[in-house]
């Protein structure tokens, strides 16, 4: 049977947890489900899709919006359901919330290499948008040369500077800035120097994991080590708050950002192919 959730319940939340545990059983690696945004569901909207057989879930697929423009799908089928069209059914119920939302992107996540995930896609007519590797720090970070950097809670006031810093950094900005700076399940960062603001990092923590996104450092103050001291001073204050697993994403093309993160310590663990599907 298929629900369609306004919000997630505690029973949802917990059969989620074992689809999860499941699934990662059965295929390894790890699967893409934002349990920070899970956790903080807002209830106002149908985000999430869930197919049950009596009490047991089989199958899951949650929305992640990204302002008004792009939306990922992401999920996973229980092993022993797999072949009975469960990921097909989930699909065909997202995909109209999404149009009808007016979401000029949808993005369908899967894990790279994956058969199944590949084969959902290229049914529905998607192409290959691009792919990330999932990267995770389960200890310290290394050591290495600092270059003065500044870390403070960014507020809304500092909203146009966190746009112009994510311009700069990644030539757009999402159009929640002023939400996000508002939020009680994520914060975001500035990174100062002498004083200017050089860049901006977005964390996330649910329980002993944290995560790192949007990372960003002006362009025109790259190549002076600020990056790597910033996420250094990131991690440590991350692992001082408790959090034993950080993790981030970045595109498999992006190898000046790759050598950043493996530098500091992070190891990938995974790849995510993200295909675009025809919203006609």
């Amino acid at each position: 049977m298929l629900e369609l959730a306004r919000g997630l319940s505690t029973r949802a939340l917990r059969a989620l947890a074992e689809l999860e545990m499941r699934t990662i059983a059965a295929d390894g690696g790890r699967l893409k489900l934002e349990w920070g945004v899970l956790n903080a569901r807002s209830g106002r909207d149908i985000e999430d899709l869930l197919w049950w057989d009596g009490d047991r879930l089989l199958g899951f697929l949650g929305l992640y919006a990204f302002g008004p423009a792009t939306v990922e799908l992401a999920g996973m089928v229980d092993p022993a359901a797999r072949g009975r069209g469960v990921a097909t059914a989930l699909l065909d119920a997202a995909l109209p919330i999404c149009r009808d939302r007016g979401y000029r992107k949808a993005l369908l996540v899967s894990p790279g290499g994956s058969t199944a995930g590949r084969s959902l896609a290229l049914a529905r007519g998607a192409d290959l948008d691009h792919s990330e590797h999932a990267l995770v720090l389960l200890g310290a970070p290394t050591d290495g040369p600092t270059a003065g950097v500044l870390l403070r809670t960014a507020t809304r006031a500092d909203a146009t500077e966190v746009a112009r810093l994510l311009t700069a950094a990644f030539g757009w900005t999402p159009s929640d800035v002023v939400d996000r700076l508002a939020s009680d399940s994520e914060r975001t960062l500035l990174i100062e120097l002498a004083g200017a603001a050089v860049g901006t990092v977005r964390l996330t923590r649910e329980q002993e994991t944290a995560g790192v996104y949007g990372f960003a450092v002006d362009p025109a103050w790259q190549g002076r080590g600020i990056g790597r001291d910033a996420l250094r001073r990131v991690c440590t204050r991350l692992r001082d708050e408790g959090a034993r697993r950080i993790c981030l994403e970045v595109a498999v093309d992006n190898e000046r950002a790759l050598g950043l993160y493996t530098s500091v310590g992070f190891a990938q663990v995974s790849t995510e192919d993200y295909y675009a599907l025809p919203q006609g």
